[in-house]
């Protein structure tokens, strides 16, 4: 479950508000200077009443033409002169906005013709280690006046550095919804430490709804801290906003500040703006209105950018930034060097927008182009930048490269965020890499990094990913001692992780408790349930969650749509698949290939040809192209039918539309040609895989080495085992399956015994499919004793004996002419809980016929029970053995009796009249109703083959998938 959320934000990163803050010119060298101290004098007393102006008032408080009172910069040590408060302020326009006393001091001594001191230059150290003066709407009046004192004197002296506005604990959020809330700003940033005050920015024209930015403001010792915390969360998504959360840079008090001082000094001067200007500035304003509330809308965001007269590098930014995040890079380069033919220098803001614009379309080399020409420009990569290139990486599953990007901020960027760690943790969970997504984990928290909720999540779902429960389940719980509530997401990744290990009810069970907590479902958490049943192909409730979908009003996507096809198709209900795909076009959803392939399947599967075709021509008047893998199903569901003919003309058809056939076309038809035994065919299409350069695996041998020992060439198919060593292609259970198998189809039990050794030799672990072959191997060789120790070695391995086993052990002792063994082994079979079904009954019941003349009547109560367990389970034969059967009966009982009685009920009903017909024209002479062994062996062989052939379908073509 993705889980992710990409830094696509249209800021400057944390790093650059940093160096906003602390400029590099400053020094802290200037304070050691003098050895003269400086005596500042502030006043915490409220200004006192106005009192009457006398002669001698005015002539003490006489002051410059500037009407400005200035400080004396340097005092001598040993003097320590007294204050003495003027009465009256000589600017009488300073008690309108609050002045403090100024202290009247004696005539400053001249000052030191070098270097200036100004207050900044010696309060900036301790400025770092004191909170700095808090914003005008919370200063108190005294505060206001020192300000303005400060103000006062800084504006009389040219190259002094200006006073520090900014506020400790105080964070700039931006591209904030129009309509949020104070409580829900302070909710979200609460999480970071205690929040002393939320203050959002009123806009102009609307005064109920915000300007769309504001400011946090931290309370307590680690108000501090917990800025720097909510600055690593610039990029993080809320409330549907990729939000921009730098520290506070002290410009929006300082603007304040500076009008303020304007208009002390008379200055209400407004600059006076063109028609021309005044339209363009109301055009940016409804472009950035309409980026912001119409995203979704893009004719009307393009339509805005186009009447902008003359755009800024902000607006083309804008605009690079939102094709980036419709990841529509042609587009945004487009406006990209359209910016720059106006001659506008793309900062490295833009070439960030740029780059993710080809991170989202998967254009990573279109990237890496983009970093080259920034660093031929000499533009610095910013934190963000390399967030995006490894997050860029990690959805392509390249983690060397994501891991390449990573090493380089680290170097290029003294502090990393939590967003870059996210990603590249991302990135190691995707190629199940846990190990070193551990160890990330550990580096980040020992850096002071607090893992966000994301990097729970993604670090769930790649335990999911490798099919870790326990570590899964321990995230949860580390998640949760934590503090931090569950969400949907975290809940999905518990119903995915059990969905994908077939556990669908402890899948329910998390369902039900998400519910209990008050988290309702979405899409994504009811498509994992209804995988989860499909996989354990639980039709039943796959369509039950469906229909709990529907009741709580959530419209189908097109990825569920699919789900419930494939349901309708394992279901064998075909035509409500077809209904479903009108349906889903109904609901003005188009269909993909993946909605088709498991109905074409499911056509071809049962051999209605012509109606498979039809969904084809229906997928094609859709819009969807035919892909390699929709003509994979439609060849696979052939070669099941044997339909080899027309196999190869939908391949013929393939090469013709300009589809070009992979390794598992070829296989497929190799696998085909296998089955009906036609070797030469088989090679030929080996041999054109290999020239056109197509990579051969397992399975292209695994087809070669089916079709050589189906058609009895072992030497053909120990020369492929020594072409498979030669490429260094190890042997897996399917190929040494086949090779004891085609062994045991010459009766050659020695080599079946020498595969078995050098199977174990290399480790390779046999199954019931290797068992089973190497019995038929004993059974054809007359060596039953072998077999029944080969039945008691699979039982110590753990391996239980199946129907087929069985019956071939059946097989194997009526060929020794031991029914009585035969008859065992059956009762042997119905103890160990297994069902007989007709192969079993099949094979027995002949076995005892054609030897019961020789065993006597000891096996005849045998023959009766059996006889009567066939026609409890209401089995019919073929008329080709009843008429084999009746042979055998007229041998037992000439004149009809018990078993014959009971032996008829399961012959066909036409029997009687095929009786009749027989009887007349003496077929039942003495010489003719000899029946040789060799015709029971066919016999019985014949139902053991079909059962094989059967089990070998199952397991080679339909049990993987080739598409």
């Amino acid at each position: 479950m993705d889980v992710r959320s990409l830094s696509n934000t249209t800021t400057t990163t944390s790093s650059a508000s940093f160096s906003a803050v602390f400029p590099p010119h400053r020094r802290r060298h200037h304070h050691h200077s003098h050895p003269s101290s400086v005596v500042i004098l502030f006043s915490l007393k409220p200004p006192p009443p106005p009192l009457p102006r006398s002669d001698s008032d005015d002539s003490s408080s006489s002051t410059p033409s500037s009407g400005r009172i200035r400080r004396p910069q340097t005092l001598k040590t040993t003097s320590s002169p007294k204050r003495t408060l003027s009465k009256v302020p000589s600017n009488p326009l300073k008690n309108l906005v609050g002045s403090a006393y100024v202290p009247v001091l004696p005539p400053p001594p001249p000052p030191p013709p070098p270097v200036s001191h100004s207050l900044s230059d010696k309060l900036w150290l301790s400025s770092k280690l004191s909170p700095p003066p808090p914003s005008i709407s919370e200063m108190s009046e005294e505060d206001q006046n020192e300000i303005e004192e400060i103000e006062t004197e800084n504006s009389t002296s040219k190259g002094r550095r200006e006073v520090e506005f900014r506020q400790e604990g105080k964070v700039f959020v931006g591209n904030l919804p129009n309509w949020i809330k104070k409580h829900e700003v302070q909710e979200f940033f609460r999480q970071f430490g205690p929040v002393k005050n939320v203050i959002l920015i009123k806009g102009h024209d609307a005064m109920e709804r915000n300007a769309g930015y504001g400011f946090v403001i931290y309370d307590g010792p680690t108000a501090a801290n917990s800025a720097m915390k909510a600055v690593e969360f610039d990029g993080v998504e809320f409330q549907g906003r990729v939000l921009t959360v730098k520290l506070d840079d002290g410009r929006r008090l300082k603007e304040k500040t500076d009008e303020r001082a304007r208009w002390m000094e008379g200055d209400d001067s407004v600059e006076f703006r063109s028609q021309w200007h005044e339209e363009r500035d109301k055009a940016r304003k409804s472009f950035r209105k309409v980026i912001e509330t119409e995203p979704e809308n893009w004719q009307a965001v393009v339509s805005a950018f186009e009447k902008i007269k003359k755009p800024s590098r902000k607006e083309y930014g804008l605009m690079v930034n939102y094709y980036a995040r419709r990841g529509d890079m042609h587009r945004a380069r487009e406006t990209f060097e359209k910016m720059r033919a106006r001659g506008i220098e793309p900062t490295s803001h833009v070439y960030t927008n740029l780059i993710h614009a080809y991170a989202v379309g998967r254009d990573m080399e279109e990237a890496l182009s983009c970093v080259r020409k920034m660093k031929e420009e000499g533009i610095e990569m910013s934190l963000v930048t390399y967030s995006i290139l490894v997050s860029g990486f990690a959805k392509m599953g390249n983690a060397e490269s994501a891991d390449h990007w990573f090493q380089e901020a680290k170097e290029k960027h003294s502090s990393l965020n939590a967003i870059i760690y996210g990603n590249i943790i991302y990135a190691y969970c995707q190629t199940c890499n846990m190990d070193r997504a551990e160890a990330l984990v550990r580096q980040m928290e020992e850096e002071g990094i607090d893992a966000p909720i994301d990097i729970y999540h993604t670090m769930m779902d790649g335990y999911t990913m490798v099919g870790d429960e326990d570590k899964c389940l321990l995230v949860f719980e580390r998640f949760k001692e934590c503090g931090m509530n569950p969400s949907v997401i975290t809940y999905g990744c518990l119903i995915n992780l059990y969905a994908k290990l077939g556990k669908v009810s402890k899948a329910l069970e998390v369902s039900k408790e998400m519910e209990h907590a008050g988290i309702k479902h979405n899409m994504k958490t009811y498509s994992m349930l209804i995988n989860g049943f499909l996989k354990l192909k639980d039709w039943a409730n796959a369509f039950a969650i469906f229909e709990d979908l529907i009741k709580d009003g959530i419209k189908p996507d097109v990825v569920l749509y699919n789900n419930i096809i494939t349901a309708f198709c394992g279901m064998g209900k075909m035509d409500r698949a077809v209904c479903t795909v009108k349906e889903m076009q109904k609901q003005r959803h188009r269909p993909t290939t993946r909605t088709f392939m498991p109905i074409i399947h499911g056509f071809a599967r049962k051999g209605e040809m012509k109606k498979a075709l039809d969904i084809f021509d229906m997928m094609r008047m859709s819009g969807c192209i035919p892909t390699v893998h929709t003509y994979n199903a439609l060849i696979l569901g052939l070669v099941e039918k044997r339909k080899m003919e027309k196999a190869v003309q939908i391949l013929d058809e393939m090469t013709l539309a300009g589809v070009s056939p992979n390794e598992h076309t070829y296989t497929t038809v190799m696998h085909g040609y296998a089955s009906v035994g036609d070797t030469g065919k088989a090679f030929a299409y080996f041999t054109k895989m290999r020239d056109e350069g197509l990579e051969l695996d397992v399975y292209t041998y695994e087809a070669l080495l089916k079709a050589c020992c189906k058609s009895g060439r072992m030497q053909s198919a120990l020369a492929v085992t020594k072409e498979m060593s030669a490429q260094n292609i190890p042997r897996n259970t399917f190929i040494y399956n086949i090779l004891i198998d085609g062994w045991a189809r010459r009766g050659d039990v020695w080599e079946a015994a020498d595969l078995m050794q050098q199977m174990k030799r290399e480790g390779v672990q046999p199954d019931i499919h290797t068992y089973t072959s190497f019995i038929n191997a004993c059974s054809k060789a007359g060596d039953m004793q072998r077999a029944t120790n080969t039945i008691e070695e699979m039982k110590s391995a753990g391996v239980k004996p199946n129907i087929k086993t069985y019956t071939t052990l059946i097989h194997g002792w009526a060929r020794a002419s031991l029914p009585e063994k035969a008859l065992s082994c059956f009762e042997e079979m119905k103890r160990s809980g297994l069902k007989p079904d007709k192969a079993v009954y099949h094979c027995l019941m002949t076995s005892l016929l054609s030897r019961a003349t020789v065993a006597g009547g000891c096996i005849y109560p045998g023959i009766l029970s059996v006889c009567r367990e066939m026609v409890d389970c209401g089995l019919t034969v073929d008329m080709g053995t009843a008429v084999h059967w009746s042979k055998c009966l007229i041998k037992i009982e000439r004149t009809g009796g018990e078993i014959t009685e009971v032996l008829q009920k399961t012959f066909p009903p036409n029997w009687n009249l095929y009786n009749n017909v027989l009887t007349s024209s003496n077929v039942a002479s003495d010489d003719e109703s000899d029946i040789s062994d060799d015709e029971d062996d066919d016999i019985c062989q014949g139902a053991v083959s079909s059962a094989g052939d059967e089990g070998e379908s199952d397991g080679d073509v339909v049990g993987r998938s080739w598409f």
